[in-house]
């Protein structure tokens, strides 16, 4: 009898032991089967949000902001070739130049003041009608041409420098603000993720307000300086041509300079060429 209870008892654990397994199995997979997981909370800060995260820095790279948009809308009016070269004024001192009325040049000039017609009327000062030499007259302007286009430069160069300060002000709020979060981790340890997350912002967002001023800075400063460089050259040719057109009429009298070419063989700078040639032997023979 008691085999027979402890058979029975050992067949009745069995099928327990196996039923329990197999709804073990069953409800493994509704056990391990992962949660859904929650969306990420998106947090939208405003300008004046990320302005505040950005520190103290960002009051000195919203100035340099100010100071490059300001340059930037400036130059674009200033510096503009018309308004430097005023090439209806040249070509009415040129006619002046070539019928030898130096007067009448030098005073136009004084009466319609503008870079080119300064340059023109600081090299008249050094002629007159009885006798010019155009080597004074030449270097006279080219004097005034270094005098004249050394100003307006000043502001095309501001943009230089806002362009070498602003990423280095911006690279200063990203080290205060590492510093800061080292701090952070060093006073309370890695758990305060709010005050990290501030001191991190702090440094990516003054790097990123730095290089948006620098950026654009650096770029339009080569611009401009191309745009004026075209401007100079330019005024070099005019003071070229004028000088030529001077000589010319020196040499042969208040005629068409067009027809004087026509005339003659070789380049204009060719011609100066012997023109002061011819003057040079002229003096030595007299």
């Amino acid at each position: 009898m008691k085999r027979k209870a402890l058979s029975v008892l050992s067949i009745a654990a069995l099928i327990f032991a196996s039923a329990g397994i197999s709804f073990a199995q069953n409800a493994a997979p509704a056990a391990d089967a992962p949660a859904k997981p929650e969306e990420p909370k998106v947090v939208e800060k405003s300008l004046g949000d990320l302005w505040r995260a950005g520190g103290v820095t960002m009051y000195p790279l919203g100035f340099f902001a100010i100071l490059a948009t300001t340059l930037i809308i400036y130059n674009f009016i200033a510096i503009r070739k018309k308004k430097f070269l005023n090439p209806d004024g040249v070509k009415k001192v040129e006619a002046f130049v070539n019928q030898l009325q130096i007067k009448e040049a030098l005073d136009y000039c004084e009466k319609n003041p503008s870079p080119i017609t300064n340059i023109i009327g600081c090299g008249l000062a050094r002629a007159d009608e009885r006798g010019v030499d155009t080597d004074a007259v030449t270097a006279a302007m080219e004097e005034a041409s270094v005098e004249e286009f050394a100003s307006p430069y000043v502001l095309i160069n501001y943009l230089s420098v806002t362009a070498s300060l602003a990423p280095m002000l911006g690279l200063y709020g990203t080290v205060s603000g590492m510093v800061k979060a080292f701090n952070t981790i060093a006073a309370e340890g890695a758990g305060s993720a709010s005050k990290l997350a501030d001191n991190i912002a702090e440094a990516l967002i003054t790097t990123a307000a730095g290089m948006i001023v620098g950026i654009p800075s650096m770029f339009f400063f080569f611009f401009f300086k191309n745009r004026y460089g075209a401007i100079i050259s330019s005024t070099s040719r005019i003071i070229g041509d004028l000088v030529f057109t001077m000589k010319m009429a020196l040499k042969y009298g208040p005629q068409d300079i067009s027809e004087i070419e026509a005339d003659i063989e070789g380049s204009p700078a060719e011609v100066v060429e012997q023109a002061a040639a011819s003057e040079e032997s002229e003096n030595k023979s007299e």
